[in-house]
């Protein structure tokens, strides 16, 4: 891999992760900014749209980044065409410099739902232009290009409809609902298939969770989530969310989980029930701590489901968590001030994971069988 010279040492750490063992230490991805000399120019784009969608502006931005970032650890090069959004179920993108957007709509649940893909429209079109350019500047093994970003139908609808008017709907409009959460979502399935079959002509990491938070497996998983979810009852997320997660699970095998914060928590007990859920995504809200020792329990709790936790944290809060925790099944991201300090990092790590606190033998011996004997 072009930007990655020890690429292949990161697979077989991540390979590992996947099957609940660990080489030498666990998998932490760290990055650092690192200046190089003649490095792509950024151009400034024309408009807000353009920042998302325009190749001209997109290739060279994502180019200097690539450029000037040490990829240590188990980092994997990528960037995040956050674009993918507009693939929408029929809703009109807005853009700012921060995020893209929708308009609010009205529904006629008298009528069969408006939320469907159009792959005729002009910004799946853009969309697909823009996801081109961001391969071929890949190639077959420069960087990782990985799956299309973009929501899933849950919070798409929620979006589209406001969350209010979302809410009140699945009281009054349960069949109405579910119909629409899982058509929505089987487009989404097609499309997704559809940038994947795309991607594979051009490079060979055409599966795989890239930009915001990379990830990177032996075999093929899908990356979803529920924000929308943080306003609903156990009860209504396995009437209408679930079933969604079931249909991603059928057509990909595998889910990788963004958890949105504590008043996602809620269902982590059904989430960690699932059998082909293997990765649980965590972002605390601004109010809790960062990740690190303030959410050990929650951690534990995931670990002992036999599933990983992929957390973003400090520095600082990695040591505790190494010796604390099965390093087995972990996915720290992270972020030092320079290459020297992310290398030392990376070599205390191992020690770390071999000279745990007591009660992290204590725990692993308590739970090794159940733990060992699951497939999730």
């Amino acid at each position: 891999m072009k930007y990655k010279a020890d690429w292949s040492d990161a697979q077989k750490r991540l390979t590992a992760l996947w099957h609940g063992e660990m080489i030498d230490r666990p998998c932490i991805s760290v990055k650092a900014h690192q200046p190089v000399d003649n490095a792509s120019p950024v151009p400034t784009p024309k408009n807000e749209e353009a920042r998302w969608l325009d190749p001209d502006y997109l290739i060279p931005h994502f180019q200097n980044h690539l450029e000037n970032t040490w990829w240590g650890g188990e980092a994997v090069p990528s960037v995040l065409l956050m674009s993918g959004w507009v693939n929408c179920l029929g809703g009109t993108p807005r853009f700012s410099p921060e995020t893209i957007w929708f308009d609010p709509q009205d529904v006629d649940f008298s009528k069969p739902s408006p939320f469907r893909h159009d792959p005729y429209n002009p910004w799946t079109r853009k969309h697909r232009a823009a996801h081109i350019a961001l391969c071929r500047l890949a190639g077959r093994d420069d960087f990782l290009v990985g799956q299309a970003s973009g929501l899933p139908a849950n919070d798409l609808l929620s979006m589209h409809m406001g969350a209010e008017s979302f809410l009140i709907a699945l009281m009054d409009h349960p069949d109405w609902m579910l119909n629409a959460i899982t058509n929505g979502c089987r487009d989404q399935i097609k499309l997704k298939q559809e940038l994947a079959d795309l991607t594979r002509t051009y490079n060979d990491y055409w599966y795989g969770c890239p930009g915001w938070m990379p990830f990177w497996a032996p075999e093929p998983f899908v990356c979803t989530q529920s924000d929308v979810s943080c306003m609903m009852s156990p009860e209504l997320y396995g009437r209408f969310i679930l079933p969604e997660l079931d249909l991603l699970a059928q057509a990909t095998g595998n889910i990788w989980y963004h958890l949105d914060g504590g008043d996602a928590r809620q269902h982590l007990p059904r989430l960690l029930s699932l059998p082909y859920l293997r990765v649980i995504q965590y972002t605390p809200t601004p109010n809790e701590p960062p990740n690190g020792p303030g959410h050990l329990d929650m951690y534990r709790a995931i670990q002992a489901a036999g599933k990983i936790f992929h957390v973003d944290l400090p520095s600082q809060n990695i040591e505790p968590l190494v010796r604390e925790l099965d390093p087995s099944r972990m996915m720290l991201s992270t972020y030092c001030s320079s290459r020297e300090e992310g290398e030392k990092l990376l070599e205390q790590s191992i020690q770390w994971a071999n000279h745990p606190v007591p009660s992290r033998l204590t725990i692993k011996r308590a739970s090794h069988g159940a733990t060992t004997n699951r497939k999730g």
